[in-house]
């Protein structure tokens, strides 16, 4: 797919001020300084104080780690006892390259204070079978080991139940994490934690190897004479791991990760980490820059537990001092990443047919299951699909699906639901990984469906979440409800490819990449600047399919070429990662791309991000005209307009139903009075119209909203009346009473199913009666809690079922979002419906969704 440029600038940026000019030069004086001032000009940083610190981490003043309170004081004196006491302590980690650092960093950190493997060990939990976080069995097998105290890193902050199940087996807990709070503090001995800090602050933004270095720096403050390694030997780590993780590079967070850079760019040289130096080997990658990382290390330490779920051995891969036994590992951690990349390739092109089959214009988080998807690579995927369409992703695998035990202690101190509730039957689990976009805060969204959930961890833009894959259908209606009350679906769209220079070809080299060197390392709050070339064209294109070490083809392209302008004879190398040469425009462009050097060809070269075909205008071409949609929406509220049985033809003069300008033949019209629920319902009227030439004129009006309680109390009463009295009914009727859909009148009844009502469909009608062993417990225990439904009608059923109530909640979910949907269709503006139904008739083959 061919991504499209929008918003370029047509103007270079405005000319910094003199004197940052100046800063730079002063820090850099081989080089003109006129692009990396603006640049940083243009990022905000308009203050001369800001300079020094930004540029040069030796001019940086970093937080000291006792910023983090009484938390820090706690921790330290709670480590200082176990290490005097002789305890044994296990650092519990996380399996993402954040966390596999983070581990590593505490390995080699304590492990100057404690004997490793005697009195100090670790534990990473499987991606594959346990997920994020503490859990029950692991808390058990330490403490089978003996462990008395665990310290976390990059996870624990929402594990309540877990850290009060260790108390319980008096293990103490130290959590060193960072991501989103919960609302209670959970009952840890300390909880070192930036996000309690006001965003501005400069330890805010650390991510979890950042807290677990603070906190070993904290260790060496207060016991200065026990260490034998120096401190800023963990630095390389920490820039993998901060970098890796994609958290924003300000404050002390870009401060370590400029640090760290410094450290990993020896490693070729001088291999202190042989596990390190063997995996910039394997990536052809000389550490020196950020790329290295996010485009080497990072994704071949996560790919590890992505394939084969346990990542121990990364932790080894990192520290281990023996260098046959760290290339060992990291062939091990490339041959995953190789397979990473065709699992994440095939995960894709599935994710994309069904994403053909959503309909957008209602759909503000896209949730999709599949039982065929591997759960390692749903988080990558979940993020290529956010980045396109410009909102949530969460994608789901149902394959394998554990099932929850009710009597587990894992159930019992980890369910989402009321203690005091009776658990329900067993039931099939859906894992999945969720990304955001457009700034929204995914970990709220998710978390305010915690009743749905069995598990859930992260932070606003990523989390991992688990759920009971019936509970799917309804999730998705929730997050999606949620999210349109905030935003509407025209607002989420791909953010648009927003280019900070306009350059030539001519001016791409060695200078220019010193110069935007000079703002490394950028990320999230500082990213790549993005290069703007005008009117070019690519020569000297071709394909390579990526090889793993074993010499095998791996699903997975990249398109290298030649870039080519007015300003120069000379062309310029460069690469199209995952596209194929034929989605390479064959005429004049425009593009966006990313200056780069690379280290195995020892060449500087570009990385396309966006291209637009350059036309006589760069306008798309005058769209199909569509003349036949008249708009008779909410124009009459006559009582016809809304109950009629058919929904062809009104049996009322067509003359009464619109203004004196638009009479319309009705012999040559198809009306449509029932307002449509998707996009589906409207795409056949399309199409039937044009099947019979006619003009289709949409004349539905929303009819009085009532309230999805109200309709499930209604169609209670309906089912109570039709058992007392024995009189059948059509489907038609009881929508029509009802007011809502096929669908949703499905779920009405399996929530009658469960209230003890038996439904029989025969001679075209539904014949309902109650159960014999319920037909007279009118007077019995409430089945839908009260906070769900409160009428008494409703109370007074049979005996107490959780799994009623669960139906309930189903079915007032869909009747809710029926509604609005039907809102929605009463709103959407004339040129949008035009806008589909010229694609739907016209069958247009368009990558830009209108929504």
């Amino acid at each position: 797919m061919t991504e499209i440029l929008q918003n370029l600038p047509t103007q270079p940026l405005s000319q910094p001020p003199a004197w940052l000019i100046q800063a730079v030069r002063n820090h850099a004086p081989e080089l003109p300084g006129n692009y990396a001032a603006a640049l940083l000009w243009y990022r905000g940083i308009h203050n001369p104080e800001q300079i020094p610190g930004f540029l040069n981490p030796k001019l940086y003043q970093p937080a000291s780690p006792f910023e983090f309170g009484l938390e820090m004081n706690w921790a330290i004196e709670r480590i200082q006892q176990a290490r005097n006491s002789g305890e044994k302590v296990a650092i519990w980690g996380d399996f993402d390259a954040d966390g596999i650092t983070s581990t590593s960093v505490l390995w080699d950190g304590l492990g100057e204070f404690f004997a490793q493997n005697d009195q100090l060990i670790y534990y990473i939990p499987n991606r594959l079978t346990e997920s994020h976080g503490l859990n029950i069995a692991g808390i058990d097998a330490l403490a089978k080991y003996g462990i008395s105290l665990i310290i976390t890193c990059d996870t624990g902050s929402t594990n309540i139940a877990e850290i009060e199940y260790a108390t319980s087996l008096n293990i103490d807990t130290i959590i060193t994490d960072h991501h989103t709070l919960p609302d209670d503090r959970p009952p840890a001995t300390a909880i070192i934690n930036p996000r309690y800090f006001p965003p501005n602050h400069q330890l805010f933004n650390l991510s979890g190897v950042g807290v677990a270095y603070k906190l070993v720096e904290a260790l060496y403050h207060t016991l200065p004479d026990i260490p034998q390694r120096p401190l800023t030997d963990l630095l390389e780590l920490v820039a993998i791991g901060l970098i890796a993780d994609l958290v924003q590079l300000t404050g002390d967070s870009r401060y370590l990760a400029q640090l760290g850079i410094e450290q990993l760019q020896k490693q070729l040289a001088n291999p202190t980490r042989p596990g390190v130096a063997k995996l910039l080997e394997l990536c052809k990658r000389s550490g020196d820059r950020p790329t290295d990382i996010s485009f080497g290390l990072g994704p071949r330490i996560n790919a590890v537990s992505r394939i084969q779920g346990d990542a121990s051995f990364c932790v080894e891969l990192l520290t281990s001092r023996d260098k046959k036994r760290c290339e060992e590992l990291a062939n091990l951690t490339e041959i995953a990443n190789s397979r990473r990349k065709s699992l994440q390739k095939d995960v894709a092109k599935d994710a994309a047919y069904k994403l053909a089959k959503l309909d957008l214009s209602t759909t503000s988080v896209i949730v999709l299951s599949d039982p065929q998807w591997p759960v390692g690579v749903l988080g990558l995927v979940a993020g290529q699909i956010a980045q396109e369409y410009g909102r949530p992703v969460i994608l789901f695998s149902t394959e394998g699906s554990e099932e929850i035990n009710e009597n587990s202690p894992e159930t019992q101190f980890t369910s989402f639901l009321d203690p005091e509730s009776k658990t329900l039957s067993p039931c099939k689990i859906a894992r999945g990984s969720a990304r955001s976009a457009n700034q929204i805060d995914l970990y709220q969204l998710v978390k305010d469906q915690a009743h749905l959930l069995d598990r859930f961890g992260g932070h606003p833009f990523a989390a991992g979440l688990s759920l009971p894959v019936e509970n799917i259908p309804l999730f998705t209606d929730a997050v999606n409800q949620q999210l349109r009350q905030q935003y509407s679906t025209d607002s989420l769209t791909a953010a648009p490819v927003q280019a900070d220079l306009k350059i030539t070809v001519s001016e791409l080299g060695k200078d220019l990449f010193q110069e935007l060197k000079l703002l490394e390392p950028c990320g999230m709050g500082n990213p790549a600047p993005k290069l703007l070339i005008e009117n070019c064209w690519f020569e000297n294109l071709w394909n390579q399919k990526i090889k793993d070490l074993k010499g095998q083809k791996v699903e997975y392209l990249k398109t290298e070429f030649t870039i080519r302008d007015e300003s120069t004879d000379m062309g310029f190398p460069g690469i199209w990662w995952g596209h194929n040469q034929n989605e390479v425009p064959q005429s004049r462009c425009d593009v966006t791309v990313e200056l780069d050097f690379n280290t195995y060809k020892s060449r500087y070269e570009v990385r396309l991000v966006a291209v637009r075909e350059r036309t006589a205008d760069n306008q798309i071409n005058s769209p199909t005209q569509i003349d036949w949609i008249v708009d008779w929406r909410n124009r009459n509220n006559e009582e016809e307009l809304l109950g009629a049985s058919t929904n062809l033809e009104f049996q009322m003069p067509i003359d009464n139903l619109v203004y004196n300008s638009e009479k319309v033949d009705r012999e040559n019209s198809i009306v449509l009075k029932e307002c449509p629920a998707s996009w589906d319902e409207l795409r056949i009227w399309f199409r039937q119209a044009q099947h019979t030439q006619k003009k289709l004129a949409i004349a539905y009006t929303l009819p009085p909203l009532v309230p999805p309680q109200q309709i499930c109390q209604q169609l209670i009463g309906i089912a109570k009346y039709l058992s007392r009295t024995k009189k059948p009914v059509t489907r038609q009727q009881l929508r029509q009473k009802l007011g809502i859909s096929d669908t949703s009148l499905q779920l009405g009844f399996k929530t009658l199913t469960y209230l003890g009502f038996k439904i029989n469909y025969r001679d075209r009608a539904f014949h309902i009666t109650r159960q014999p062993e319920t037909a007279q417990q009118e007077d019995a225990p409430e089945q839908i809690p009260k906070s769900l439904l409160d009428s008494q009608s409703i109370q007074s059923s049979v005996p107490n079922s959780p799994i009623a109530a669960r139906f309930a909640a189903q079915f007032l979910a869909a009747v809710s979002e029926e509604q609005f949907r039907r809102k929605y269709f009463c709103e959407v503006p004339l040129s949008t419906i035009v806008s589909i139904a010229r694609e739907t008739v016209f069958q247009e083959d368009s990558t830009a969704n209108p929504f």
